[in-house]
């Protein structure tokens, strides 16, 4: 088996890497052969926030008292909800936080506060925003484990951004990671539903083709339940209709994520990537309570109703690297989903000269 990942001392030094004053955007200088000595990151969190400004004002303390448990490498978020800089009708700064009016200045000055303080002021961030307050995407990675380029688009540009900041992609020694919050494939066939959807699992299929050269972690909110076993009533999600309205290809029938068509869509995109699903590779039954991502308002129709759209996907050659993969939340009261409809799932990798020997050690401690 190939090592991909180089041994690390345990303790991660919060020392910030200088960054060139020609750096270009995205783009890290070369490090120090001390830095350079460090490993890759190899604890990950992902989480669908549902307005990272909201979670601060509300839910804080406790995601931060996750953080500081499980200790992540990695964090990437999606649906952060934070415009990007720039005022009206003028070019947006997708890496920057508005703030050219007294409202926004204070809700950076929240949302800053908030990521300058314990743990996360052991992370750099970076952003990938949207126009308004409107999907958006972030990731905070250790300042020991600087990528050696981070860009925002699907074409590995770091200059060109996704509509509505929907891509963070940072390559590091012996790894690409992908963090996407994927368009919602909505209910009708129009523009801003199943086409765009189309479109966007087009592009991730031919992304994962022409990732060579280094394996892929891919992470976020996905927006799709692979099988039935991703959700938790298969027959509830596959009749839901909205308006009574019902589209004329049946396999686009049913709940958005949840559709034949998104699924096989799905399936075909990790076919061509040669990618594993790390969850569902570590969990091979349904786990009513502890296996699904996204949970319905606990009133109304969709109480207990829950799906699993929140993932990390790997290269086949680093699957023997898992050691954990988990739902963080649980049960049908959103318990761990710190205020979110989402809850974060976590990652684990090992190095390749223990996996099993960890993943025993895993599973004796439980």
């Amino acid at each position: 088996m190939k090592r991909f990942f180089k041994p690390i001392e345990k303790e991660c030094s919060a020392k910030k890497p200088a960054l060139s004053p020609s750096k270009k955007d995205g783009e890290t200088t070369e490090t120090s052969s001390e830095e350079n000595s460090k490993k890759d990151p190899l604890k990950f969190v992902t989480w669908n926030a549902n307005s990272l400004l909201l979670r601060v004002k509300n839910n804080w303390p406790e995601f931060s008292n996750f953080i500081t448990t499980f200790d992540p490498d990695v964090i990437a978020l999606q649906e952060v909800r934070m415009p990007a800089a720039g005022s009206k009708d003028a070019p947006k700064n997708h890496q920057e936080l508005k703030d050219d009016t007294k409202a926004s200045r204070e809700e950076k000055l929240i949302l800053m506060r908030a990521l300058s303080s314990p743990p996360f002021k052991n992370y750099q961030i970076w952003w990938s925003l949207a126009d308004s307050k409107y999907a958006g995407t972030a990731l905070l990675v250790k300042k020991c484990f600087q990528p050696k380029k981070v860009s925002f688009s699907l074409e590995k540009t770091a200059l060109k951004y996704e509509p509505d900041g929907r891509v963070i992609l940072a390559e590091f020694e012996t790894f690409y990671l992908l963090n996407t919050y994927a368009p919602n494939n909505g209910w009708k066939e129009e523009e801003n539903s199943f086409q765009r959807r189309r479109k966007w699992d087009k592009r991730i299929q031919e992304f994962v083709s022409q990732c060579s050269g280094k394996p892929l972690i891919w992470c976020g909110d996905l927006n799709v339940s692979h099988e039935e076993i991703d959700v938790s009533h298969p027959e509830f999600f596959a009749a839901a209709k909205l308006n009574g309205y019902v589209p004329p290809n049946k396999e686009d029938w049913g709940q958005p994520g949840f559709t034949i068509a998104e699924r096989k869509r799905f399936g075909a995109i990790l076919k061509e990537g040669r990618l594993i699903d790390a969850y569902r590779f570590l969990h091979k039954e349904k786990d009513m309570d502890c296996g699904f991502s996204w949970s319905g308002n606990p009133i109304g129709k969709y109480r207990g109703k829950r799906m699993r759209i929140d993932y990390f996907i790997v290269s086949e050659e680093l699957k023997d690297h898992i050691i954990a993969c988990e739902m963080q939340g649980h049960g049908i009261e959103l318990e761990g989903f710190y205020g979110s409809d989402h809850c974060p799932v976590s990652l684990e990798l090992s190095e390749a000269s223990s996996d099993s020997e960890k993943r025993e050690k895993k599973n004796l401690d439980e």
